[in-house]
This record gives structure tokens, sequence and C-alpha cells, in this order.
């Protein structure tokens, strides 16, 4: 089985990348939906997340605070390191338990969306990495549409490794400003249907 893995920086088209390739017939795994996971109510990690950071980041339904959380580890550096210590190794034991599972099912080709692909130091588990990018002003447009503050952009994206660094140690970068159909031919022209 062939192994992608899909990183760049934050709203700079990973999902609809994703999607396309879905449609290429890649079975895909994203990151941000097993963050979620390892953190629902009953799950070791939000235990150990509300040990490390009190109870104001658990809501009184017993979920975990996204936003209350963000305001911590997007302003801290130590506080976003130890939260990463507690998901990351989680995230990242499921995803490759998901290409187990996939390459026992004789997948031919797979997909793991991963943000912080070389920050975690993932980069040996794939056969080739696509990084989707964009221009500052067309990632800052898009955050800005989605409500984020200038302060929350600027916070999240100085959390990540820059994006120049991402396309330089990637082995094919896929520019998302010109809109689906381009992103569509780039996708096509990199990856063969999977059969």
């Amino acid at each position: 089985m062939k192994t992608l893995g899909l990183t760049g920086g934050i709203g700079m088209g990973k999902s609809a990348s994703a999607q396309l390739l879905q449609r290429r017939g890649v079975a895909v795994v994203d990151t941000d939906e097993l963050a979620r996971q390892v953190v629902e109510p009953g799950q070791p990690a939000l235990a150990e997340v509300r040990q490390a950071f009190g109870g104001e980041v658990i809501t009184p339904a017993g979920q975990l605070n996204r936003e209350a959380l963000a305001r911590l580890v997007f302003t801290d550096d130590g506080a976003r390191k130890k939260l990463e210590a507690i998901l990351h190794p989680r995230i990242r034991a499921r995803w490759q338990a998901q290409l187990a599972t996939w390459r026992a099912e004789g997948k031919p080709m797979a997909a793991v969306v991963i943000p912080l692909l070389f920050e975690t130091k993932a980069e040996g588990e794939f056969d080739m990495i696509l990084c989707v990018a964009c221009s500052t002003a067309t990632q800052h447009q898009r955050l800005l549409a989605r409500g984020w503050s200038a302060e929350q952009i600027q916070n999240r994206i100085a959390a990540q490794m820059p994006i120049e660094e991402k396309m330089l140690r990637s082995h094919h970068v896929i520019w998302t400003e010109a809109g689906m159909d381009v992103l569509a031919q780039q996708i096509y022209r990199l990856v063969p249907l999977a059969r």
C-alpha cells in the first residue's frame, strides 16, 4: 500500500485536498478528527488534560472546552507542549492502526492528513508527502471568514512550523489559490486513481 502524508498550514486547503483524494479512491484519515476522538468524555486523554490544565477546560457537561484550552495553549509554548505530549502519541497510534487495517484489507493507497507532520517527526512513515499551501493573504482571509480574530490567527500560525519550511521538506507542493478545479488538476496529476 502506498502511503501519502498530507500537510500544510492552517486554512490552506488540507480538507478540500483530502476530499479530492477520496474521490480518487484513496483511503483518508484526518488527524484533526482523531484529535477530537481522543478527548471525548470517558477517554483517558480527557482526564489527563483536566489534570494538567484544570477544570476550566472542561464544560459542565464533561466535554473539552476547546476555546478555553486554545486560549491557554496558543499563548504559552510550555502549555502547548504539555498538551501535545498528552495527545500526539495517542493520535499517532490511531492513524498507524488505521493504516495497518487498510494495509491488511489490501487497499492500494492511503493518506493521513497531518497538519503537524514534520513537527511530530512523522515523515518517515510515508512514501510521498504533499504540502498544500497558499499565500499569507489568502490564508488570513480564509481564517477571518471562519470568525477568527487577527490575534487568534497569529497565535495559531506561530505555533506551527513556517509553511516555507514545510514546502521545502515535502515531495510536492499543491498551491490552493485558484479554486477547486485547479486544485483537482494538481492532485489528479500527482495521485493516480487508486485501484
